[in-house]
């Protein structure tokens, strides 16, 4: 009876711990807590199924790992961990569990070496969403009655996690339509295109949970790709040297105008600064071309700051924020070779005001004057636009003077 009413009372605290909200890491903190006060366990680590229910993913632990939280993976069948989640049954080892032919090491987990063992899949819909892991670090024979209720615990806390779940994924997708929305006002907006390539990487990185978000612009003469705008603070980023077309991650993305993924770019043949990503703590990367139709004029680059796996619906997103930046850039060149085309129609007609003038003032023909004005731009280096505005200036002051003397008395 009294082990029914502690049942009763730890699921009564763990149904109210997990109600309080939807955020999935405070979920998952309070159930590691709740196992390790219920099992009085030495460690306790809950994985989830990845999107791609290929692999489950450390999200929570109980010291915890702050390092190693989301880089941990393990596939499904792979170690004891993996074992359960395809299985969907529980593991219980009372001793020497790193024996187990099953165990898998990392060795940077103290909890490798911790002798009792029990792995318990967390379950929703008899589907398994995640597995949890409690461990002591001596021998421990765990009673009937605690395996019963760490199963219990699991089963129960499978609907919490599946609920945040769900929560998060409305979330995200709401943060998607509304960036869209915000890229498109801006790139509406009379803002400058530097302005407005900041504003979009800034949406860019919260939208995709980004650690880094750039954009690199193709320079048409050179060939090279270099950063014109990032939300990251980095300055070692900010100087990252130019890439050449097809070179790097990034050149690769925009010679073959394809979005690439990198899972993690400090093990990536391809990647051109590894040590710059471990010191950043980079890792996956999505790579995805700016075009305008076929023709692509640069790159979104986002990184994470732990292992990610992107999905269609995260590389379409962000293809249609580079293209919208592509747009910006595309208008405001057309913006000014607007403003060029003016320019240069009015530096044309006030060479042939000037030539009229030097015309009519020297008597000499239309040649010879374009050819006088051309050689004093040349000696005094300075543009056509202000030869032609000084001869304008020097003949209208000496017709002034001329007509006041031809007035005196």
């Amino acid at each position: 009876m009294r082990e029914k009413t502690r049942e009763v009372d730890v699921l009564h605290r763990i149904s109210e711990s997990i109600s309080g909200t939807l955020d999935l890491e405070a979920v998952l903190r309070h159930i590691v807590e709740m196992v390790v006060e219920v099992t009085r366990a030495d460690a306790c680590l809950l994985y989830l199924l990845s999107e791609s229910r290929e692999e489950l993913i450390l999200r929570a632990s109980k010291n915890p790992h702050p390092k190693l939280i989301g880089r941990i993976t393990i596939g499904l069948g792979e170690g004891i961990t993996g074992w359960v989640a395809r299985e969907r049954t529980r593991v219980v080892i009372p001793s020497n569990a790193n024996d187990d032919p099953r165990f898998k090491f990392f060795h940077n987990l103290p909890e490798d070496r911790y002798q009792a063992f029990v792995s318990v899949p967390i379950l929703t819909k008899k589907e398994v969403v995640g597995v949890i892991n409690v461990q002591h670090k001596r021998p421990k024979r765990y009673q009937p009655d605690e395996l019963a209720l760490l199963t219990t615990i699991a089963n129960q806390v499978g609907g919490a996690i599946e609920n945040a779940r769900l929560y998060a994924e409305m979330s995200r997708k709401a943060l998607q339509v509304d960036t869209l929305s915000q890229v498109s006002e801006t790139v509406a907006s009379n803002r400058l295109i530097e302005d407005v390539l900041q504003l979009i990487v800034t949406m860019t990185a919260q939208m995709m949970n980004s650690k880094i978000c750039s954009i690199m612009l193709l320079e048409p003469t050179t060939g090279e790709l270099r950063i014109m705008a990032t939300q990251s603070l980095s300055e070692q980023y900010r100087r990252k040297p130019s890439l050449k077309l097809g070179q790097s991650i990034s050149g690769r993305a925009v010679q073959e105008r394809r979005p690439i993924i990198v899972p993690d770019v400090t093990r990536e043949r391809d990647y051109m600064y590894p040590e710059m990503a471990r010191k950043e703590g980079l890792c996956s990367l999505l790579s995805v071309p700016m075009l305008i139709r076929d023709r692509a004029v640069g790159v979104i680059n986002s990184y994470t700051s732990v292992p990610h796996t992107y999905t269609s619906e995260e590389i379409k997103v962000l293809q249609a924020i580079a293209n919208q930046a592509a747009i910006a850039i595309e208008n405001t060149k057309l913006v000014e070779k607007s403003f060029e085309m003016q320019e240069a129609l009015e530096v044309r007609k006030l060479v042939e005001r000037a030539k009229g003038s030097l015309m009519q003032a020297k008597g000499i023909s239309e040649e010879e004057a374009f050819r006088l004005m051309q050689r004093q731009s040349m000696d005094t280096r300075k543009s056509m636009r202000e030869i032609a505005e000084a001869v304008i200036l020097a003949i209208g002051i000496e017709r002034q003077a001329g007509s006041r003397g031809l007035n005196r008395p």
